[in-house]
């Protein structure tokens, strides 16, 4: 049986991998070999070495009403997964796990692992306890599953990263019921839906960072029990390969500060990270911090970076409250743009991931 009639088998698949990720599910429903092809893993490499893979951004942020200017008066924000396609400018909203039809839990992690976005753990927002509860939602399908929960008991304000390569997310640190901060980590293989303890961290962290980068899960940041909110420069990495922890190492970060704002580039050489601090933009070249750009006034309280193919998409609001806008930036060039935002999305964003489709 031919992939599309009258077409050489390769011309077909050509055609198959320039298919936008919103049409899959249409795609995979055609016949079971079109479905087939989606679903292998060879296609998706293909997608990425022909550049036909897309990089969207998704992240939890807060919805807003037409009409208002600001959210200074949204007591009780509800959240959703809101959709950024950088190379069409167009936004949109992920329909939510099905439990969550008062909104997205507050301060929940989100990551993507091949076609799978993972969303974990976060405050339940009608009875604002921690929740351990695991979701995936499929791009391939469409449609969200409920994963096996996070053991080891509630678990907030934690690290979290995946390695797309393990089809493995990674979460480390963060506080207990009773404000604990954590020393312990956990892995999630996706494909298995299975949790699997990893080996403590040398240090406590809570309201750490987490980021996959030169093959290694970091945990950057944060601060132990007894320094409630007083933040710390050290990090430490997980490393697959040998199953353990590296040596602390104290003064990664270039300042005591909350590392949420903390990516990695992914600059080819894996030497380059970012972080927001106090207006400016610095960089990580070689281990060294520099500074290299001042925020844009309108972005200077920083919600989130997302890093991709050599540009950061910056967003933030001016103050406290209000509305949040976004600016690409241009990391050869040092140059700063601002995007369109639609009103609908220009509310506060907790966290957010990028994800290769």
């Amino acid at each position: 049986m031919e992939l599309i009639s009258g077409l050489p088998e390769d011309v077909a698949r050509d055609c198959l991998i320039r298919v936008s990720y919103q049409e899959f599910p249409t795609v995979a429903s055609v016949c079971r070999l079109w479905k087939s092809q989606i679903h292998a893993p060879e296609f998706h490499r293909q997608r990425r070495t022909t550049g036909h893979a897309q990089n969207v951004m998704l992240m939890v942020q807060a919805k807003v009403e037409p009409g208002t200017a600001s959210t200074k008066r949204v007591t009780n924000p509800v959240y959703r997964l809101s959709v950024f396609e950088p190379q069409t400018g167009n936004w949109a909203e992920l329909p939510g796990p099905p439990e969550f039809n008062s909104g997205l839990p507050m301060f929940c992690q989100v990551v993507g692992v091949g076609y799978d976005l993972v969303v974990l753990g976060g405050l339940d927002p009608n009875s604002w306890k921690a929740s351990n509860s695991v979701f995936v939602y499929n791009f391939l399908s469409a449609k969200w599953r409920r994963a096996a929960c996070m053991p080891g008991g509630p678990r907030t304000f934690f690290a979290c990263a995946a390695s797309d390569s393990h089809a493995t997310v990674f979460v480390a640190g963060g506080h207990d019921n009773e404000k604990n901060a954590l020393r312990s980590a956990l892995a999630y293989d996706v494909s298995s839906d299975c949790w699997i303890p990893l080996p403590d961290m040398a240090a406590e962290r809570d309201e750490c960072r987490g980021v996959f980068r030169r093959g290694r899960f970091f945990v950057v940041g944060g601060y132990p029990t007894d320094a409630q909110g007083r933040f710390e420069k050290s990090a430490e990495a997980f490393d697959p390969a040998t199953w353990r922890w590296g040596e602390v190492k104290d003064g990664f970060l270039d300042c005591a500060t909350c590392p949420r704002t903390f990516v990695d580039g992914g600059d080819g050489d894996g030497e380059g990270a970012y972080l927001c601090v106090g207006g400016e933009l610095m960089a990580m070249r070689r281990d060294t911090w520099q500074r290299i750009a001042a925020v844009p006034g309108d972005v200077c309280n920083v919600a989130y970076i997302g890093a991709l193919d050599g540009t950061l998409v910056v967003i933030g609001s001016s103050g406290y409250g209000e509305v949040h806008v976004a600016y690409a930036f241009d990391a050869k060039s040092c140059n700063w743009r601002k995007l369109e935002t639609p009103e609908a999305f220009r509310g506060h964003v907790q966290t957010g991931c990028v994800l290769e489709i």
